[in-house]
């Protein structure tokens, strides 16, 4: 779509200018007017000027018309004593959404291309990476991560969105440094933990095993020789604990016997001197006979008893008195060693918790790293299938390069011709470029600048400023 005609009345400090298909430069002196031609056709374009007044000095209206060669006019006036008028229509018929129509036939590059080679490298680089044609939104996004990452700004273009999420201070390398280090300490504590247990040391083998019961074993052992043993040493004694109960019969049978004897010759001699006693001593005498029989019958009756209760305790021992004494030193051995290692249950599960922890963290760095390595090659993908607008462009970690070259490494005269490039980003739109103060260019670099937009098959308007009192316009 090429400009074929533009009128512009009263606008600016422009009484009447027409302009046609051609380019051209415009020439004089400041104040000559050069300058409000290139604000009256940014105005029609865009509604928009930074002046403060845009209808001329001493009137009331101003108009500016631009046809094109497809059928389009442009017809906007400002006025100071009633509503501004516009009409944008398509061989007769009425655009709808005007404003919206113009924005996507022009884009503000064409309007001043110049203030790209003002740009910082990283405005440079946002503008052309806006220039890749891929259509995209947070479906894509989500399509491809399964997840939306915070922390992007996704205003930008996919692929400086896509660099911001791979980048060094993105969600997920952070996250994955996170996840790395949480990794690392765990397994520093389960290494501690395996030096610490005895060597292949299986928790689940020592877990269900009852250490009390084995303990209980050994006492009943214990008991059971204990028993044995008394019983050997009744047996063994039994001859000899009779004869003690014999002696002891004997012994009292003997001090009985003694003791009446003695009280008989007491009475004797008692009843030699005593004869008043006599009946009464006889009587006593004739007693002790029966008095004898008696104790001898309790001394006797005692006797029987304790061996009658020995031998009951010599029988409840006899099904002992036959064995041997288990040993139970093996046992007490299992069962330290059994309480020893189910000492060790507790860190054992420890160990088994955070290796499992480390590996759902593992999992986790690996989905992190799959994220980042995805975002690093997706570029890649896009341009493959994206539409380029500018020659031998490339893009490696998010930064446009030029022919292998970043913007900033590029000479004055190939920013110049990107930046005609970049203004240009639309081959179905408006094909007119602005150029305001090319005074500021070389003779080289301007003639540079016209080459390059004649070979885009631009039209351009351009203002140099010169000695020249009135405005001139030199057809290119």
């Amino acid at each position: 779509m090429k400009v074929s005609k533009i009128i512009i009345k009263n606008l600016f400090g422009i009484t009447e200018q027409e302009l046609d298909s051609r380019s051209v430069e415009l020439i004089g002196e400041n104040g000559t007017g050069k300058t409000s031609v290139i604000d009256a056709i940014k105005y029609a374009l865009t509604n928009r000027s930074d002046r403060d007044y845009i209808v001329r000095n001493g009137e009331t209206e101003g108009e500016i018309i631009i046809e094109t060669d497809t059928g389009l006019s442009i017809n906007r006036k400002s006025r100071t004593t009633q509503t501004d008028y516009k009409s944008v229509k398509q061989n007769g018929n009425i655009v709808p959404s005007p404003e919206a129509f113009l924005r996507d036939i022009i884009t503000p590059l064409q309007l001043q291309p110049m203030e790209f080679m003002r740009m910082g490298k990283k405005e440079q680089n946002a503008t052309i990476l806006n220039m890749i044609d891929f259509p995209w939104n947070m479906e894509t996004i989500k399509g491809w991560f399964g997840e939306i990452p915070t922390d992007v700004n996704y205003e930008q273009n996919i692929l400086a969105v896509l660099n911001d999420i791979q980048a060094e201070n993105g969600t997920y390398f952070r996250s994955r440094q996170d996840v790395n280090r949480d990794i690392k300490a765990k397994k520093s504590v389960v290494e501690d933990i395996k030096a610490a247990l005895p060597q292949d040391y299986d928790g689940s083998q020592w877990e269900n095993v009852n250490v009390g019961a084995l303990y209980t074993e050994i006492e009943k052992i214990r008991e059971s020789n204990a028993k044995i043993e008394k019983a050997k040493r009744m047996k063994e004694g039994h001859d000899g604990k009779i004869r003690s109960f014999e002696a002891d019969r004997d012994i009292a049978l003997s001090a009985l016997n003694s003791e009446i004897v003695s009280r008989g010759n007491s009475i004797e001699t008692q009843l030699a001197t005593l004869k008043e006693k006599i009946a009464s001593l006889e009587k006593e005498k004739q007693g002790l006979a029966a008095t004898k029989a008696d104790r001898e019958k309790v001394i006797r009756s005692e006797f029987n008893e304790n061996v009658a209760r020995y031998e009951e305790d010599i029988a409840a021992y006899e099904e002992y008195a036959g064995k041997d004494p288990q040993p139970v030193d093996a046992l007490l051995k299992k069962a330290k060693e059994t309480e020893k290692m189910k000492s060790h249950i507790n860190e054992w599960r420890r160990m088994l918790s955070l290796q499992e922890d480390i590996k759902n963290l593992t999992e986790k760095s690996t989905s992190y790293t799959e994220k980042i390595e995805k975002a690093r090659n997706l570029p890649g993908e896009i341009l493959e299938k994206a539409t380029i607008p500018i020659e031998g462009l490339s893009v490696k970690d998010g930064i446009p390069l030029i022919n292998g070259l970043p913007v900033s490494n590029l000479s004055e005269g190939e920013k110049l011709d990107l930046c005609i490039d970049v203004a240009i980003q639309n081959p179905a739109g408006l094909q007119i470029i602005l150029i305001d103060g090319v005074e500021k260019l070389s003779t080289e670099m301007r003639e540079r600048l016209y080459s390059k937009c004649r070979e885009k098959g631009l039209q351009f308007i351009s203002t140099r400023t010169t000695d020249s009192k009135e405005l001139t316009v030199i057809e290119l």
